[in-house]
């Protein structure tokens, strides 16, 4: 029987041989992970068994790189991959951890979940917890703080989130409180800010450190950032962060100078209006530039003048900026270049 394609997109992969990593085109089927060079290749540069793989996600095996997964092979041998945002590495990680335990059960891969965890009840679900947490209305609220002689923006203390988990009426105590917050934490969906919270991550005794006011956190997909004494080049730059992200994910870009397309990580926030692109394979926040899309023009194309057809495999879309700037970029599926169109049509209509 054929194995069945289960998911594909680009992911940041730790070379074997190397301490580097690079972008690749992976394709999860049902007993393996295949990984490409170019999305347009024919064969793979490697492929993963699942049958009897572990795997790890969180891994925090590299300090600041806080997406990343492990699959380990029967051998031992471990493969790293990074994702660009929270919601992506949770897709190929659920999607992997269905594969691994349907070959163990000799049977086909099914969407049902498998994921039990030791720590929480099986009734918790934390990304829907982390849902509600990020809603507008009636979710934890972000605000600015003042602490260590710096301002840290978009951010929360530990004590507002234990605080907002009973409110909520997430749980009955601080106790349990507690637990779903170090579980969030753990998976990646809290983010520590400051030193005490970074203390409170890599601590293995004391979580009940993360129960305070001065521990500041930060949602993974929020604009966070922090600030000391910034130049005014600086300010206009975080206020650029400001907005609400609408929508990320890796796109192939084509460069104004050289017309060679890369790959690169897009964030897409509102009000206001920005696309910032960035190296997936590196750790920095800062962005290797930006678009803004207020006034600006976005349409589907079917070809991109000056481009190489072998690095061009369609779904290719332009915006053109208000001051006549134009970028072009491709999308792996037609069903992505539409959704990418969408957002930032309705962005670059309402934001500022």
């Amino acid at each position: 029987m054929e194995p069945q394609q289960i998911r594909a997109g680009y992911l940041v992969k730790k070379r074997t041989l190397l301490n580097s990593w690079k972008v690749v085109w992976v394709v999860l089927s049902d007993d393996g992970v295949e990984f490409y060079k170019k999305m347009t290749d024919g064969s793979p540069k490697g492929m993963i068994p699942l049958k009897g793989a572990t795997l790890t996600s969180p891994c925090q095996d590299f300090g600041k790189k806080m997406l990343v997964f492990k699959v380990s092979t029967v051998g031992h041998q471990a493969h790293y991959f990074q994702a660009s945002h929270l919601e992506e590495r949770e897709l190929w990680t659920k999607d992997i951890k269905r594969s691994i335990a349907c070959l163990a059960k000799g049977m086909r891969f099914s969407r049902r979940s498998t994921r039990r965890s030791i720590r929480l009840p099986e009734t918790v679900n934390l990304s829907e917890l982390y849902n509600s947490m990020r809603d507008k209305g009636s979710g934890l609220q972000e605000m600015t703080l003042e602490m260590e002689k710096k301002i840290f923006n978009q951010c929360f203390t530990g004590t507002m989130v234990i605080d907002w988990l009973i409110s909520a009426e997430k749980v009955r105590n601080r106790q349990e409180a507690l637990m779903l917050a170090i579980g969030l934490l753990n998976e990646g969906f809290l983010q520590p800010a400051g030193d005490l919270s970074k203390s409170v991550a890599e601590s293995k005794t004391d979580s009940t450190l993360l129960d305070q006011p001065d521990a500041i956190y930060y949602f993974a997909d929020s604009g966070f950032y922090s600030e000391g004494n910034s130049s005014d080049e600086d300010v206009m730059r975080n206020d650029e962060l400001r907005g609400v992200i609408v929508k990320q994910g890796c796109l192939l870009k084509q460069g104004h100078r050289r017309k060679n397309w890369k790959v690169r990580r897009f964030t897409l926030r509102d009000d206001p209006a920005y696309m910032h692109y960035h190296d997936p394979t590196k750790d920095a926040e800062e962005p290797l530039g930006s678009i803004h899309l207020r006034g600006s023009v976005v349409t589907a194309l079917e070809f991109v003048p000056d481009a190489k057809k072998y690095e061009v495999n369609g779904n290719l879309f332009e915006i053109i900026t208000s001051d006549e700037i134009h970028y072009f970029l491709q999308a792996a599926t037609e069903n992505e270049r539409k959704e990418w169109i969408q957002a930032i049509q309705a962005v670059a209509k309402t934001g500022k």
